[in-house]
């Protein structure tokens, strides 16, 4: 009896679970209403708003449904603009019942975003007609106003058309920001007319394939042929784009460091003025002078000339000049850099960065933009009204927000998606790890600071080692579900095993969009110890709850007649490798991960 009523629990459970919608990021409130509002060929759009820009996002996101101006239609979806009571200009209302949708909000952006839902809210469909959507009230809007991913497409570069696809994936879990990374050493991708050495020369390099770290360095003889860059026409196109999906693109010119290949084509912005190619790799680091002279008349008159074009060709707020890595040896030895310090009064090549940082800011200034940095530009004391960009983990977003400026936390462990996702020996190579569940685990509001100050966070993507566009996708989801929904949902709303659920819905979404997404969630997690006599120590776990973990030290392939993990275990005296094979509800799921004993023992020791 008491079987049957546990099972009967368990189902109602679970029916009342899939009647709710799998939404990414999770909504501020969602009320579950009774029926569903079913889309036939007599639906109609109401579109209460005569601003031409409204009704084309409106009829973009809502395909094959017709508009009509017929006052108070009956079964139509009504979507309007109107102020709501505790919702900004982000926020939106939106009600379902068998009889109507109505979507409000205050703003443009708000109405944008419940779009976005209600495209979640439908099966992926050239057309919704035929589709019904479950009745339900959801009041919604974002924790944070900065809500970022950034590409890196310096590395390598990714043609125009991935950069637009890019942004309609950002669009649809309701991203506002995109960062992009422009220039490094490695090429630099924009176009500027009053210095066109910087894309015919630093634009393009000897192509290479294989590990970054082991890269061959160019060689006499070679010719420059792979890379590209985007024409102002390019951008403009981007930018539009981008502002049509209520997303922000915010250019980054990385500097003092990072700019390898700038000179390359002008080699008279460094101390040696030494003449260079354009890197393939990052083994000149300390050995090739890569950073700009911060004491000479034409640094700033070059950075002068790039910042005027930029700041034309992107009308966000911002302009994000780097910062970080510069390495300042060259600097000591430089004469103009030693007079510069002199007359100045500068004890330290980091206060000559930030001398150098507070140039340029005015520079950005006096293009009506403001100015972000990496937390690098707090070292040596930082500029009055600059921004930071908290990477090497939270504790400078926390100085410079005990300073009163304004933070976006970025930290690298939490939000880096170049680095590995799961068990190193079952993904393409890389260096370090930032799983799916921290990346879940993730909150941008230190204890210790005003919340105020912290305006959001981001995803960065730095492509390294990610040489094609199938895998910037594959790097970048789900981790950015995960971080979609630590910057829009309420902390309250955060659930682990919800998010997965979730997540899975979305597979689907990205199977019919043709996404290339990770499925690393699904595999084993195996870490190998030494303890104190020298036998290793095998500890397995999942990211998944729910999963059973079957393992052998023998060279086979495991499956459910292998031994279940079910506490760690000393590996046997001989073994060379371990095994695994996670199953969830009794199938096999993810990859087999196979880690042999010698290159694990090496990493932990």
């Amino acid at each position: 009896m008491y079987k049957l009523i546990a099972l009967l629990f368990l189902a109602i459970t679970a029916s009342a679970q899939s009647s709710i919608p799998a939404l990414i990021p999770a909504p501020q409130t969602l009320e579950p209403g009774t029926g569903r509002f079913a889309i036939t060929a007599q639906t109609r759009l109401a579109i209460l708003t005569p601003v031409a820009d409204i009704r084309r996002m409106v009829t973009d996101n809502l395909p094959g449904i017709p508009t009509s101006d017929v006052p108070k239609l009956t079964k139509a979806i009504t979507v309007r603009l109107a102020p709501i009571a505790g919702v900004g200009p982000e926020g939106y209302d939106l009600t379902i019942t068998p009889t109507g949708i109505t979507l409000t909000a205050p703003e443009a952006a708000g109405l944008f975003y419940g779009l976005q839902t209600m495209r979640q809210l439908m099966p992926v469909a050239k057309t919704f007609r035929g589709q019904s959507i479950p009745a339900l009230h959801i009041r919604d809007q974002p924790r944070f106003g900065w809500r970022g991913l950034m590409l890196d497409v310096s590395r390598h570069f990714f043609d125009k058309a991935f950069v637009k696809r890019y942004i309609d994936q950002m669009a649809q879990y309701k991203f506002n920001v995109f960062h992009w990374h422009l220039t490094d050493d490695q090429g630099w991708r924009i176009q500027i007319n009053s210095l066109l050495k910087l894309t015919e020369a630093g634009a393009w390099r000897v192509p290479r394939t294989g590990s970054w770290g082991t890269i061959e360095n160019p060689q006499p003889g070679e010719v420059p042929s792979y890379g590209g860059f985007y024409t102002q026409d390019d951008i403009r196109e981007i930018v539009q784009y981008a502002q049509d999906r209520h997303i922000t693109i915010v250019p980054e010119i990385d500097m003092p460091g990072h700019m390898m290949s700038a000179i390359a084509a002008y080699p008279g912005l460094t101390c040696g003025k030494k003449q260079v190619l354009v890197p393939t790799n990052g083994k000149f680091y300390k050995l090739e002078d890569n950073t700009l002279n911060p004491c000479t008349y034409g640094t700033y008159l070059f950075i002068d000339k790039v910042l005027t074009e930029v700041a034309q060709l992107f009308p966000g707020p911002y302009i994000h000049i780097g910062g970080d890595e510069a390495y300042k040896g060259f600097w000591t030895t430089c004469e103009e850099c030693k007079a510069t310090m002199t007359v100045n009064n500068l004890k330290t090549v980091e206060e000559l960065q930030s001398y150098f940082i507070k140039r340029v800011e005015k520079i950005v200034q006096s293009k009506g933009k403001k100015l972000i940095g990496w937390d690098e530009i707090l070292e040596g004391g930082i500029t009055p009204d600059a921004t930071v960009m908290s990477w090497r983990g939270m504790k400078g977003g926390i100085e410079a927000a005990k300073q009163g400026h304004p933070v976006i936390m970025t930290p690298s462990q939490f939000c880096y998606l170049d680095l590995y996702q799961g068990e190193p020996s079952a993904e393409p190579s890389t260096y370090s790890m930032a799983r799916l569940s921290t990346s879940y685990s993730f909150d941008p509001v230190p204890d210790s600071v005003r919340a105020d100050l912290i305006l959001g966070g981001q995803g960065n993507l730095w492509t390294e080692s990610v040489p094609n566009s199938r895998h910037a996708e594959y790097m970048t989801w789900p981790r950015a579900f995960a971080i979609a929904e630590v910057l829009w949902s309420p902390k309250s709303k955060r659930s682990w095993p919800d998010f997965i659920g979730r997540m899975e819905a979305h597979f689907k979404r990205f199977d019919a969009q043709d996404v290339n997404y990770a499925r690393s969630v699904y595999n084993p997690i195996v870490t190998l110890k030494k303890n104190s006599t020298g036998i290793t120590q095998v500890v397995l776990s999942h990211e998944l709850p729910d999963t059973y973990l079957y393992y052998s030290t023998d060279n086979t392939v495991p499956d459910t007649h292998f031994p279940l993990y079910t506490q760690p275990f000393l590996l046997p005296k001989g073994a060379e490798r371990v095994k695994v094979i996670a199953y969830r509800n009794g199938k096999p799921i993810g990859k087999m991960v196979e880690v042999m004993l010698p290159t694990v023992a090496k990493a932990v020791q």
